[in-house]
C-alpha cells in the first residue's frame, strides 16, 4: 500500500516507563517494520496496535508460591483487571513469530516467559473451575480480586446464578464457553510448535488441566433427554437477571434442548460472551477438535492413554460436524451452520469473534481451498449473513453483542487473513486504517456509516 500521509494518525503507545512489560524483540520488530511499511498511516496503526498487549495488559508476572520453577503471567483484557482464557491466548498469538527453539531457555523478560506463564496460570484456573471463562489475579500477585459489578456499571444489578458454583476470589465470571478451553489448547500448541519444548508440559499442571477438559467435554456431549424421555440434569446451568436475551440462558439456565451423543460438544456461550441459541456452536467445536488433536503428541510423552482419548474425541467431533453441521442453503449450497441442535435446527449467521466460520483456515481446521469453506465464506461476506455490517466506513462481520450496523475490525482482519485476492486484502487494510476515528488504534467495533461511533479505543 502506498499513498500520501492523509490521515496523520497520532502515536498512541504509552511512554516506555509506563509500559507493563518490555520485550526487546518487540521493539526490534516495530523498528524494522518502519522500513518495510511505506504507508505512514498503516505503519502508525501497526506501531500503536501490535505492541499493545505487552504495553498495556501484562498486569503481573512471577512464579507459583508452591513451586518457584513454575512461571505465571496474568494478562488482562486491558479495560478490566481480569484474565479471559480466550483473550489472553489470542493476545499472545500475535507474538508467536518471536518464539523459537532458543526460547525454551529464556528466563528474563521475553515472549517465551509470557507464554509459559500464561499456560501455567490458565492450567491452574482450569483445574480449579473448568466451566469458567475469566479469572481474578492469582494470590501470588498480591493484587486484590475485583467484583464484576464494581468493574462494569451495567453489571451492578445483575446476580449470576451458576451451577456448579465457584469462588469469586478466583473467578471473575463463569460463562461456560467451549472456545475458552480450546484457546488453552491453542496457546499450548502455539508454544510447542514454535519452540519444540515438550519437556515444559510435563513439569507442572498441564496434563491435569487437559484431563479436566476431557471430562467436561464428555459431560457436555450429553443431550437434554435420557433414553426413556426423562430430562437429564444439565451438568452446568447459568442465569442472570438481564434485559437482553444474549445475557441469560433459556429454560432456567439449561438452554434450548439438544440431541445427545452426536459427537459434538455443547457450549452455553459464544466467544463474544453472548449466549448460544443452539448449543452445538460449530466454530468452537472446530477449534476444539483441531487443537485437541494437535496437542495429543504433547500428551503422548506424558500419558499415552490420555493422548489416545484426545485423538479419539477430536476425530469424533469432526465427524459430528460433517454429519450435523453441513446444511443446504438455497442460494449458496452446502455450507457450515453457525449453530445446530442435533434435531435438525440450525442458525445461519457468523459473528466476528474468533473462532468464527470465517476463521476456519486461520484455525487450521480446513484450508481456504476447501469447497464447503468457500461456500460458507461467500455466505458470511454477503448480505445473506444477518450480521454483516455494510457502509462507507467499514464493511465487516459484526454480531449481536453490539448489534446490527456495528462492524468489527476483527472481522475485516480475518477477511484479509483468509483471502488470496490481493485486491480484497488491500481494501480490507484501507478500511482498517480509515476507521480509527483518527486515534490510530484498532477499535472493538465501528459504526459502518459513522467512524465517530465506536466501542473501545484500542
Amino acid at each position: 500500500m502506498r499513498h500520501q500521509h492523509v490521515l496523520a494518525l497520532a502515536g498512541a503507545r504509552p511512554e516506555p516507563r509506563c509500559r507493563t512489560y518490555a520485550v526487546p524483540e518487540v521493539e526490534r520488530t516495530v523498528a524494522d517494520a518502519r522500513a518495510r511499511i511505506r504507508d505512514p498511516d498503516l505503519y502508525r496503526l501497526f506501531e500503536n496496535s501490535w505492541p499493545n498487549t505487552v504495553d498495556t495488559t501484562v498486569l503481573w508476572t512471577g512464579v507459583s508460591a508452591e513451586n518457584p520453577e513454575e512461571e505465571l503471567a496474568f494478562i488482562t483484557t486491558g479495560d478490566i483487571h481480569a484474565m479471559w482464557l480466550r483473550d489472553s491466548a489470542n493476545q499472545l498469538q500475535s507474538y508467536k513469530s518471536l518464539l523459537g527453539p532458543a526460547a525454551r531457555t529464556n528466563s528474563s523478560e521475553s515472549i517465551a516467559v509470557l507464554y509459559r506463564g500464561a499456560i501455567n496460570l490458565q492450567a491452574r484456573y482450569i483445574r480449579q473451575f473448568p466451566y469458567c471463562n475469566a479469572f481474578q489475579p492469582p494470590p501470588e500477585s498480591k493484587i486484590p480480586p475485583r467484583a464484576a459489578s464494581a468493574t462494569r456499571r451495567d453489571l451492578a444489578k445483575r446476580a449470576d446464578v451458576v451451577d456448579p458454583s465457584y469462588d469469586p476470589a478466583v473467578v471473575f465470571e463463569c460463562k461456560y464457553e467451549l472456545d475458552s478451553l480450546a484457546a488453552f489448547l491453542q496457546l499450548s500448541w502455539d508454544y510447542f510448535e514454535a519452540t519444540g519444548d515438550a519437556d515444559f508440559f510435563g513439569r507442572f499442571g498441564w496434563a491435569a488441566a487437559v484431563g479436566r477438559i476431557l471430562a467436561l467435554a464428555t459431560d457436555m456431549m450429553q443431550g437434554t433427554y435420557a433414553h426413556d424421555g426423562s430430562v437429564n440434569k444439565s451438568p452446568y446451568a447459568w442465569l442472570r437477571d438481564a434485559t437482553s436475551a444474549t445475557e441469560t440462558v433459556s429454560n432456567r439456565g439449561a438452554g434450548n434442548p439438544v440431541a445427545g451423543h452426536i459427537g459434538l460438544v455443547r457450549s452455553f456461550f459464544r466467544p463474544s460472551d453472548d449466549s448460544t441459541i443452539y448449543q452445538y456452536l460449530v466454530p468452537s467445536n472446530m477449534m476444539f477438535s483441531r487443537f485437541l488433536k494437535a496437542c495429543a503428541p504433547i500428551m503422548e510423552r506424558i500419558d499415552p492413554g490420555r493422548a489416545a482419548e484426545m485423538t479419539s474425541m477430536a476425530d469424533g467431533i469432526a465427524r459430528g460436524i460433517q454429519e450435523h453441521a453441513v446444511v443446504q442453503h438455497p442460494k449458496f449450497g452446502k455450507l457450515y451452520a453457525f449453530e445446530v441442535d442435533g434435531f435438525g435446527s440450525s442458525n445461519l449467521m457468523d459473528d466476528a469473534n474468533i473462532p468464527s466460520l470465517l476463521s476456519i483456515p486461520h484455525l487450521g481446521y480446513r484450508p481456504a481451498s476447501d469447497p464447503t469453506y468457500g461456500r460458507t465464506r461467500n455466505f458470511v461476506l454477503s448480505r445473506s449473513n444477518p450480521y454483516l455490517a455494510s457502509g462507507p466506513v467499514l464493511n465487516a462481520t459484526g454480531g449481536p453483542h453490539l448489534g446490527p450496523g456495528m462492524a468489527w475490525p476483527m472481522g475485516a482482519i480475518m477477511q484479509a487473513m483468509t483471502s488470496n485476492d490481493d485486491g480484497e486484502i488491500v481494501r480490507a487494510i484501507r478500511q482498517l486504517v480509515g476507521s480509527t476515528s483518527g486515534l490510530g488504534l484498532i477499535h472493538e467495533s465501528v459504526n459502518s456509516h459513522d467512524d465517530s461511533k465506536w466501542t473501545r479505543s484500542w
